[in-house]
């Protein structure tokens, strides 16, 4: 399979790598099964990254992620010297049946996702809210870090 694409490239440059890569991502999908679902009835993975928003003002910092068809309980959030971090699983089932036919799928995502935090805060202070679909977390600067913020102003030429 690969020979003949080698060989025209041996013999045209003109043709490029591409076709290869595409020969690669087949067959790398029909190892793991994806190209063939939903027919072998398999899980369907998918990526999923949630949107963040960042906001940050003189008392606190304020993150918001969307995580829509998403429970609280599916979502872990802490906080340490890298930052805030935001994981969960993101799981989507659905079946259904009628006459003559019979319908599953699923999906699966899981996802990381670390905000790293430009300030000292108040860790003990930090607050989330969930609704919606969507995830806020409130963080209050430390002391230290709202007195170290010192505005420049921008001249003109």
């Amino acid at each position: 399979m690969f020979g003949n694409k080698l060989d025209r490239l041996n013999r045209d440059g003109r043709m490029g790598l591409l076709p290869i890569k595409h020969d690669l991502d087949r067959l790398f999908d029909e190892f793991v099964g994806l190209s063939a679902w939903p027919f072998r009835g398999i899980a369907r993975l998918e990526r999923f990254s949630p949107s963040i928003d960042f906001f940050d003002d003189e008392k606190e910092i304020r993150v918001s992620a969307e995580l829509p068809g998403m429970d609280e309980k599916d979502i872990a959030i802490s906080i340490d010297s890298d930052g805030l971090r935001i994981e969960g699983e993101k799981k989507d089932e659905r079946e259904e049946k009628g006459k003559g036919f019979y319908s599953s799928e699923c999906s699966y995502g899981a996802f990381v996702r670390v905000i790293p935090l430009p300030y000292e805060v108040e860790r003990d202070k930090v607050e989330a809210k969930f609704a919606k679909g969507v995830l806020t977390v409130r963080i209050p600067k430390a002391a230290d870090a709202k007195a170290e913020r010192k505005r420049i102003s921008i001249k003109g030429e």
